[in-house]
């Protein structure tokens, strides 16, 4: 059965302290997202429309306006998927990137290579990418690559400077009235969690991390998990519904999905 997305008046600022060295905390109140909240993530392929969700997560740059409006005149909520900690080859926006900016290659994606986030060049590359979000129609927009600065990056990027630039990401998106989620980035949920509507987590069950997002379900927010891992593709020796009914459990919407996200096979454990 669809979620019932709770309808409000708008858009409201509340204020946060911390040492971050961010503005406002933002939340948007358009929509509400949480554990009823189902969903599809397909971000490569012609985009199947056909599930019965609440809500897609889709590519930015590859989905035009006309799916983005189709999708929401059937009730659905459009999240719009780009990157915000690396820079891609193949985007419409590459030029945009001075070569100082660019880092190391991310492993395993070949033309994509991790940014210095530190480096306020990026900061209008990326507010240009939520206004493009703006003009599509999207109702919110899903950051990925937020966790640069525990990863091999070629820059000495600290903790402190993965939570202003993921701080900067959330009140740019949210001032624009664009939903937005936290990508990954588990050691600094509890810290990032006021300023974001949801999350979007990879595999927290294979590595046994699901407790790490405990603050967005302890504020009654939605948490989409993904898992890739092939015993839960197979359901080998029930491993894939030992998984489901875990997350079932802790209030997690999870799908077992390609690692391509191209909706080559799609097992919902909802």
């Amino acid at each position: 059965m669809k979620t019932l997305i709770a309808l409000t008046l708008g858009l409201f600022f509340l204020g946060c302290s911390g040492g971050t060295g961010s503005n406002d905390e933002t939340t948007n109140n358009a929509v509400t997202l949480d554990s009823n909240t189902s969903w599809q993530w397909q971000l490569q392929g012609n985009i199947n429309t056909s599930y019965d969700v609440d809500l897609y997560d889709i590519d930015l740059f590859d989905t035009n306006e006309t799916l983005i409006s189709s999708l929401q005149s059937e009730g659905k909520i459009v999240i719009c998927y780009f990157s915000g900690g690396s820079y891609e080859e193949w985007r419409d926006d590459n030029g945009s990137f001075p070569v100082e900016v660019l880092g190391n290659d991310l492993d395993g994606w070949a033309g994509e290579k991790w940014l210095d986030i530190s480096n306020d060049t990026l900061k209008p590359i990326m507010r240009a990418r939520l206004d493009l979000a703006v003009q599509k129609g999207c109702d919110g927009v899903e950051p990925d690559n937020m966790d640069g600065y525990i990863n091999n990056t070629g820059f000495a990027l600290s903790a402190q400077d993965q939570l202003d630039y993921n701080i900067f990401i959330a009140n740019e998106a949210n001032s624009r009235g664009l939903l937005v989620g936290l990508k990954n980035d588990l050691d600094q949920v509890a810290q990032l969690e006021p300023y974001f509507d949801f999350s979007v987590n990879e595999q927290c069950h294979e590595y046994n991390e699901c407790d790490m997002l405990q603050p967005f379900i302890d504020a009654s927010k939605a948490v989409f998990n993904a898992e890739y891992a092939q015993k839960y593709v197979d359901n080998t020796n029930g491993e894939r519904d030992a998984l489901c009914a875990d997350a079932r459990a802790q209030g997690l919407r999870t799908l077992v999905l390609p690692l391509a996200l191209d909706d080559s096979f799609r097992f919902s454990c909802n």
